[in-house]
């Protein structure tokens, strides 16, 4: 994961487009731009992050790497360091019970006396309202400290998140979805479960994997089948606009599987599992195919799976 500031420049239409990394910034004055002098500028700057990517002894350094790339009067300053994979993929529980972030998904439903968390519902809401039609919708980043405003307005419950959601960028809507579910305690198909999604997933009996499959959303707590189900709807929606957005549904599966599936940190140490870099090697492509078996998968009512009761057994 690459992190950068950027303190001196005005390009939110650039930056916000910034793939897998943080971007924080400071207004300048206005300066009179040349056409696609943002295009321009944003293609150097990715091809000096791709270049410091490749860069052994920029990836090993744990300190700040500076830079400045200046076009048509405009001025990027930015500040970049490599974080490992196992920092960004280790799921973080809070120690306080207030907010919604890294909260067990069935407190957050108890307190809010609600089926799916709030912040699920506004965030699907808004997307579909203006962003299912945004090209990579969910696949690209939005700006890291528009994710963390939004992610402060959740935990304290500010009354004007109706308002801030309307204003702020979609993408940076989309990641904060990405980050709620990236922060669970547990994961969404919860660690119990996990090794038999892995191993339901690669029954090679459609019958047997049916049954398997079905049986496992059956066993999931309440609140995270009826929130599973209600982001499965809203990502097949999503996929229906591919033509548009260039959102399949394998993509979806690729963004959102390790989210909704990787273990959390006490689960990867009781399999001995040094780091989570291991388990986004092992698993990574099993955590996608079963989320990708949902998506591909006729709608799933919660009534019925609740009602069809089927005789199946498994080490759940």
């Amino acid at each position: 994961m690459t992190e950068i500031l950027v303190p001196d420049v005005n390009l939110n239409s650039v930056c916000e487009r910034l793939e897998h990394c943080c971007i924080g910034q400071q207004q300048t004055p206005a300066i009179k731009r040349h056409t696609n002098t943002g295009a321009k500028l944003w293609g150097r700057v990715r091809s000096k992050l791709l270049r410091q990517k490749l860069d052994p002894q920029t990836v090993q350094s744990k300190n700040w790497h500076m830079d400045v790339i200046e076009m048509n009067g405009i001025k990027v300053e930015f500040s970049m360091k490599f974080t490992s994979r196992d920092l960004s993929l280790k799921r973080t529980p809070s120690k306080k019970q207030s907010g919604v972030f890294g909260v067990k998904i069935s407190v957050v439903t108890k307190r809010e006396r609600s089926k799916v968390p709030y912040i699920v519902r506004q965030c699907i809401e808004e997307v579909e309202k203006r962003g299912i039609d945004e090209v990579g919708i969910y696949r690209i980043s939005g700006v890291a400290t528009d994710i963390q405003a939004l992610k402060a307005a959740f935990d304290t419950n500010t009354k004007d998140i109706l308002v801030m959601l309307s204003d702020m960028d979609i993408n940076a809507i989309a990641g904060t979805l990405k980050l709620y579910f990236r922060e669970l305690p547990e994961p969404l198909l919860t660690d119990r479960l996990y090794p038999a999604f892995m191993e339901g997933i690669a029954l090679s009996d459609p019958a047997a994997k049916e049954n398997c499959m079905m049986h496992l959303l059956r066993s999931l707590p309440d609140p995270n089948l009826i929130t599973f189900l209600s982001l499965l709807e809203h990502l097949k929606r999503v996929a229906e606009k591919e033509p548009v957005n260039k959102m399949s549904l394998h993509n979806l599966g690729t963004v959102f599987g390790p989210t909704l599936l990787r273990p959390s940190e006490s689960e990867i140490s009781k399999a001995h599992i040094t780091t989570a870099s291991d388990i986004w090697s092992h698993d990574v492509m099993a955590q996608v195919q079963v989320l990708l078996y949902y998506l591909q998968h006729p709608p799933i009512s919660f009534a019925e799976l609740k009602r069809n009761t089927l005789y199946f057994s498994t080490d759940v």
